[in-house]
């Protein structure tokens, strides 16, 4: 009886290991994640212009690339599939943690839907006007003497008791400073101000004097008719073309969507210029499988040095016409530099 409660425990050992380890194969993270094609949601729910309801058949879309962490079975899968990617936790993240990457992506997403309404608005000669409140600060580098006072989610709004308009402003202020050379820094958190003081320092990606931050403007948009924009889930600054597509269509009552479905990416710039972004490979991809039949591309020609130093470099209207030809057969890829340009091609085709 002995001997065959033995071989009883020792199956039961067996079956439990087995049971570990496909836990541990299914569920194990990983340091690295999966990005995919995600969705292409239609902006019409997400955009409320007061008085201009989208009345126009058709849509346009924001599409998005899924990212999730990898576990050992989800990484072999993603290593099958070609339009899947694995991609480093420090590439994907910047080494922030969850809470911190969240933020810094609601911002980039709340600063794109800004610009946004700004260039949408002045396009349909309507009244707008911007309020630049400083420097977002997205993320404080280790060699930066503020690290301990700046925290990512801060505003800069003055250095040396100088207020500037742009990024651009406070950039070339601290940059005719030496290394080494003090300089107090305003700035706002939760509602409450304060300054510091710190030698500023070389900044290596660029061989110029800073504080060692990477930032972004923040800016607050005032419009006569009001507008509210909520992209629930969605974070990051890729959605702001198709935003203004969609902001401009309602707020001139112009129909530029013509019964199709639209589908795209690229940042908005406060002059009306597209933004290369990345993944838009998975995100045609996701356009295709919502029934897009039009994608706008970013296209920024490369400059020689670009072309010199990296070999095999592709733009993203390239990336997007490769990924259409393989994955999504019967989808028009359109090259664009400009929100204006956009609009021209909607109108004109």
């Amino acid at each position: 009886m002995k001997k065959q409660d033995n071989i009883i425990l020792r199956r039961i050992g067996i079956v439990l290991g087995l049971v570990l380890l496909l836990g541990c194969f299914l569920f194990w993270p990983l340091n690295s994640y999966i990005e995919s094609p995600g969705t292409a949601a239609d902006l019409q729910s997400f955009v409320k212009v007061k008085g201009h309801p989208d009345r126009y058949k058709g849509s346009f879309m924001l599409t998005s690339v899924a990212i999730q962490r990898a576990h050992p079975a989800t990484y072999l899968y993603a290593k099958m599939v070609p339009y899947m990617s694995i991609e480093s936790a420090t590439d994907v993240t910047g080494g922030q943690n969850s809470a911190t990457f969240d933020r810094v992506q609601k911002f980039y997403m709340d600063s794109s839907i800004n610009e946004a309404i700004a260039v949408a608005y002045k396009a349909a000669h309507q009244e707008v006007t911007r309020r630049y409140l400083g420097i977002y600060v997205l993320q404080v580098q280790p060699n930066s003497k503020f690290k301990r006072d700046i925290h990512v989610g801060d505003t800069i709004t003055k250095v040396d008791g100088r207020h500037f308009n742009t990024a651009q402003g406070f950039q070339k202020y601290i940059a005719a400073k030496k290394v080494g050379t003090p300089l107090a820094v305003t700035y706002t958190r939760d509602g409450k101000t304060k300054t510091v003081t710190h030698p500023l320092v070389k900044i290596a990606s660029t061989n110029k004097t800073g504080i060692g931050i990477i930032l972004t403007n923040n800016m607050q948009v005032n419009t006569k008719i009001p507008v509210k924009v909520d992209a629930g889930q969605y974070g990051g600054p890729s959605g702001g073309l198709m935003f203004s597509l969609q902001i401009y269509q309602q707020i001139s009552g112009k129909d530029l969507q013509k019964g199709r479905k639209i589908a795209g990416t690229g940042t908005i710039s406060s002059d009306g210029s597209v933004g290369e972004i990345g993944g838009i490979d998975k995100k045609v991809i996701a356009a295709h499988r919502a029934g897009a039949k039009i994608f706008f591309a970013p296209y920024i020609k490369p400059t020689k040095e670009i072309l010199k130093y990296e070999e095999g470099h592709m733009t993203n209207y390239q990336m997007a016409k490769k990924a259409a030809k393989k994955y999504a057969p019967g989808m028009k890829v359109v090259p664009v530099t400009s929100f204006d340009e956009a609009v021209k091609y909607l109108q004109t085709n």
